[in-house]
């Protein structure tokens, strides 16, 4: 058995170590007495990494609760952090703090964390479509794992219109929302994204209004009530190809896509390898190695200096995780 709980009590500690024996593999903390206290919260993630250190924590948690030895301990667990990015209203005008966000990303990448951010829009006085897009620009270049939009889940935040964010902008932010939801986040795309998005020379936000846009004209956008998370990963990278052919082949450099797709599958299987076991075989036009190394992070750069190499690679779940080898 395996599943995902929801827990919020002040017992826990008590039925921490009888996880494993009921088959619980993840857990959410919903404990805001533990989740607002840096006290609390520290003696929680030692009881919890002696208790069912083997679980999957999701960690709800505000960055300003962020410091280091929050996240030294964050390390040593099984885990993700799930981050609310956004900002404050003052004098009708939105105010959001990149410096601050920035520190601390840069901090839990370092010391190798994943986390995601929580996003929302038009729910703060001030807020707009503009200021919207900046900060999904600003999000996506911190390297998140994922981002979630709980508004396109639930009503409890629910947008609504005002003097700097109309009907027609909340519409098109969460179109937008659920684009990025689809190729970024249930796409797994956080290895490959900023640099797949560097020869197009366009902004994360515009690139993603447009893959809104060509879900709606394919019958998976938001408004056909498809929903990525009820979708095998293959089929969200066939989409995510389909897609970023036809971008590179707008702007004019078709040559750079075999580059993309080489990258963007090997990376997708590996994912399905590690996520659900998947083994499979991926045809390639370069050698895998460098595929997945800096220099492929350069995708014009790579075009230019790589040499083809067609091969198969069999990728498989290995003592240390996925891995690969020639066929």
């Amino acid at each position: 058995m395996s599943g995902t709980i929801k827990f919020s009590s002040s017992q826990f500690e008590s039925s921490l170590s009888s996880f494993a024996e009921r088959g619980i593999t993840e857990f959410t903390l919903q404990d805001e007495g533990i989740l607002s206290h840096k006290g609390k919260l520290l003696h929680f993630l030692q009881v919890f990494r002696e208790k069912a250190g083997s679980v999957f924590l999701t960690l709800p948690v505000r960055a300003e609760l962020l410091d280091m030895d929050v996240c030294k301990a964050c390390a040593e667990l099984y885990c993700t952090l799930e981050i609310p990015l956004e900002g404050t209203s003052k004098g009708n005008s939105y105010l959001f703090d990149k410096k601050f966000y920035s520190r601390r990303a840069q901090m839990l990448n370092t010391m190798g964390l994943v986390f995601g951010f929580d996003m929302d829009f038009a729910s703060t006085a001030g807020d707009s479509v503009k200021n919207f897009r900046d900060r999904l620009d600003f999000a996506l270049s911190l390297y998140p794992n994922h981002i979630d939009f709980p508004q396109l889940e639930s009503s409890i935040k629910m947008a609504k219109p005002t003097a700097t964010f109309s009907t027609q902008d909340i519409k098109m932010a969460k179109d937008c929302a659920h684009a990025v939801s689809t190729f970024y986040s249930y796409g797994r795309a956080v290895t490959w994204f900023l640099a797949v998005l560097a020869p197009l020379k366009m902004s994360a936000a515009k690139f993603f209004q447009d893959f809104s846009e060509w879900q709606n004209l394919n019958n998976c956008g938001l408004s056909s009530n498809w929903k990525p998370g009820e979708s095998k990963h293959s089929e969200i990278e066939k989409m995510q190809l389909s897609f970023l052919k036809f971008k590179y082949e707008e702007k004019n450099k078709p040559q750079l896509f075999e580059v993309v797709s080489n990258v963007v599958r090997l990376n997708g299987a590996l994912s399905r390898c590690f996520g659900e076991g998947e083994e499979g075989k991926v045809e390639l036009q370069y050698n895998p190695d460098e595929l997945l190394s800096g220099a492929a992070m350069d995708i014009s750069s790579f075009f230019e200096n790589a040499f083809i190499e067609n091969s198969t690679v069999k990728v498989f779940m290995g003592e240390e995780g996925a891995e690969y080898h020639y066929c």
